[in-house]
């Protein structure tokens, strides 16, 4: 989009106060008692990561901007003062609702179940003896006390780790008496401790960390008055700044970067209720934090710690059920993955169907001598990735294997540097993309030798190559040996590592070339059928909604008639149902046990019905800032599975799809038809002893 080109600033809603609501979809989740209990445990938590990256990302942009005096609107015509005042109050509000639905519901339900946080207060005589024990034996070798003096002054704190501040009164053994002190928790230490059952007299109970520092912390400071001690928490910027222009080793660049993200700017603290106001006050001033960027909360200042809690309880039936993922018909027996994808394209579609004939291409492919040659794109795996394992023998055996690994994947820098590493030290070769551009893009390339000549092999996805993640995200998986598919596949592993001008793909549209104009054409083609009198429709599911352009050209296809559905899972800033503008749009949110992640886009097309899966959400960053793909469903049958399982069942939800209005608002309709969960459904129709949740 052109820089110099705006639009009506009340035709968008704001990005940040979008990314808010999404997190109260999120946390209304936390609050439904038909969840499972644990599993609304974890959802609180998620939303407390959530917000953590809000902080260090989205926060932190604005009060760089700030900082800048910079008077640029957003498409909003929202002022960056604006926006961070709106952020900063409805923020303090989300949180607030989060830890009255942590103390006074998720906690004493879990204690109705035997699962029990005890407090300080409530320690008996024997738990007592056994948690200063562990105190003794288990966190007091491992802490460090900083008695703040003018050879001490404040430590450099980690961002998001937790730490006591400590009110000190008297003098020490060399006569000193600063009155504070800094004690910070590493990070090896568990935050929740597990009481044996027989002190703790439930089949489950915990102690936090925090509080056996609270109730044992005067042991650091022998022969001294502990007046106080407080946790607290800041949070600091996390984006990497790395220079386009003057980067020379973009790997370099990174390694030099990273270890600055625990020591970015702070940008909000976090404290427990009862902090002084002269400690609150005090740690502000350390931080460079004004009084709006103070959190105090009733209970542990870093709630994602809990997400262990789950895991460390053998309670199934307080989870969701487990299922096993099944497989697509036609791999459902004992198949060679080569000859199964030469008779026909293959859907896959996760979690619902499992990630393993991804796995088995390449296992296959590392041990096939028939096959000459890997390519791969990695963007997240994980860093003990089954794939990774696969691609590092493959080139041991004297393949060809050539891996375009994404360095700036945001908190997967460290983990993908390794990657790197590894596949270097048996002779892959490993591309960073290109500089600028983030590689976004997911597939996979096999090259084999057989008896009419090389024939490619290929996966593409709308997710990561993350066996882990393939479990809990929505996302399609297509495996084809298209020979036109494969050719546009090459050419874009030809941009990627080597150099030349960008050529037109046949099936493929691609950022930052061709995405955003098929888009733009592809609605246009819809908005001149409904002029002519045809029939009109635009389905498009995805995790952003963002780009001004096709925001407008969805209006305009709205003005002419054509029918359209989002569902956007997160932020959207399209505004829906507004009467002359967008009142032929509906726009809903699917929240639920799985982290809804598919990119589809369906358009009529005079009744052809193009369908196209893709990496790519309607952001600018994804149309212009990164190389990502959009390929079609070609197979009449694919489209039709895409249509039953990507997208009606969506639309039909009436059970965790929440509806936008005009406004930003969502809710979910009452309604007296039968209940209808996608998620659900999905799991039914595909899974393998799936039980549906009432």
């Amino acid at each position: 989009m052109s820089a110099s080109r705006r639009f009506p600033n009340d035709h968008f809603l704001n990005r940040e106060l979008s990314l808010l609501a999404f997190n109260r979809r999120v946390l209304a989740q936390a609050a439904d008692d038909r969840v499972p209990l644990l599993e609304r445990l974890r959802f609180l938590c998620i939303v407390s990561s959530n917000l953590d990256e809000f902080f260090e990302i989205r926060v932190a942009g604005l009060k760089e901007q700030l900082k800048l005096d910079s008077h640029a609107a957003g498409a909003d015509g929202m002022l960056p003062l604006d926006v961070f005042r709106r952020v900063t109050e409805q923020a303090h509000e989300l949180i607030a609702e989060q830890y009255a639905l942590l103390n006074d519901v998720i906690l004493p339900s879990l204690a109705k179940e035997d699962i029990v946080f005890f407090r300080r207060s409530l320690w008996t005589a024997e738990q007592r003896a056994w948690i200063h024990e562990f105190f003794v034996n288990e966190v007091m070798p491992v802490l460090t006390p900083i008695g703040l003096d003018p050879s001490h002054p404040f430590p450099r704190v980690l961002n998001k780790s937790l730490n006591f501040a400590v009110e000190l009164e008297g003098t020490d053994a060399f006569g000193r008496s600063s009155g504070a002190a800094i004690v910070q928790a590493p990070r090896a230490l568990p935050r929740v401790i597990r009481l044996p059952k027989k002190l703790s007299g439930v089949d489950y109970g915990f102690v936090f960390l925090s509080s056996v520092l609270h109730e044992y912390v005067s042991e650091l400071f022998s022969g001294m008055n502990v007046l106080g001690c407080y946790q607290f928490r800041v949070t600091r910027n996390s984006d990497l700044f790395v220079d386009d222009e003057e980067v020379k080793n973009l790997r370099i660049a990174l390694q030099g970067e990273l270890p600055q993200r625990h020591f970015g700017d702070a940008v909000r603290l976090e404290v427990a209720d009862n902090c002084s106001e002269i400690m609150t006050d005090f740690l502000l001033q350390q931080f460079g934090l004004e009084r709006s960027d103070l959190y105090r909360v009733p209970g542990i200042v870093n709630l994602v710690r809990l997400m262990s809690v789950p895991d460390q309880v053998d309670r199934p039936d307080l989870m969701y059920p487990p299922f096993q993922p099944g497989l697509p018909k036609v791999l459902s027996k004992r198949y060679d993955i080569f000859e199964s994808i030469r008779k026909h394209d293959i859907l896959m579609h996760h979690p619902f169907q499992s990630f393993s004939p991804v796995v088995q291409l390449l296992q296959q492919a590392a041990d096939d001598p028939l096959v000459v040659a890997i390519k791969m794109t990695v963007y997240r795996t994980g860093a003990e990735s089954v794939l990774m394992e696969h691609l590092l023998r493959a080139a041991e055996k004297g393949k060809e294997v050539t891996v375009v690994v994404e360095l700036m994947a945001r908190f997967d820098e460290e983990a993908n540097l390794s990657i790197a590493s590894r596949l270097e030290e048996v002779g892959a070769h490993v591309v960073y993309g290109v500089v600028g551009y983030k590689t976004h893009a997911k597939m996979l390339m096999v090259l084999r030798r057989e008896d009419h000549g090389y024939r490619r092999y290929i996966h593409l996805g709308t997710g990561n190559y993350h066996p882990r993640t393939t479990r809990f995200y929505t996302d399609f998986g297509l495996l084809t040996s298209s020979p036109e598919i494969g050719e546009d596949v090459n050419e874009v592993f030809k941009q990627l590592t080597g150099l030349g001008k960008a050529t037109a793909l046949k099936h493929l549209w691609q950022a930052p070339f061709s995405l955003h104009a098929r888009m733009l054409a592809a609605i246009r083609g819809e908005i001149e059928a409904a002029q002519a009198g045809k029939s009109a429709r635009i389905i498009a599911k995805m995790n952003s909604l963002l780009e001004p352009e096709i925001i407008e050209a969805l209006y305009e296809a709205s003005t002419a008639g054509v029918t359209i559905d989002l569902i956007v899972r997160g932020v959207c800033s399209l505004r829906p149902g507004i009467k002359g503008l967008s009142e032929n749009i509906r726009v809903r949110s699917v929240i639920g046990r799985f982290l809804e992640h598919h990119r589809i886009f369906y358009f009529h097309a005079n009744g052809r019905q193009d369908i196209y899966l893709s990496s790519a959400d309607w952001m600018e960053r994804n149309f212009f800032r990164r190389i990502e793909i959009s390929f079609p469903v070609l197979e009449p049958k694919l489209k039709r599975r895409v249509l039953k399982e990507g997208l009606k069942p969506y639309l039909a939800d009436n059970s965790q799809a929440w509806e936008m209005n005009g406004n930003g608002e969502y809710r979910i309709k009452p309604t007296r038809r039968a209940r209808i969960c996608a998620q659900e459904l999905l799991l039914a129709d595909m899974a393998v002893g799936a039980i549906n949740v009432a």
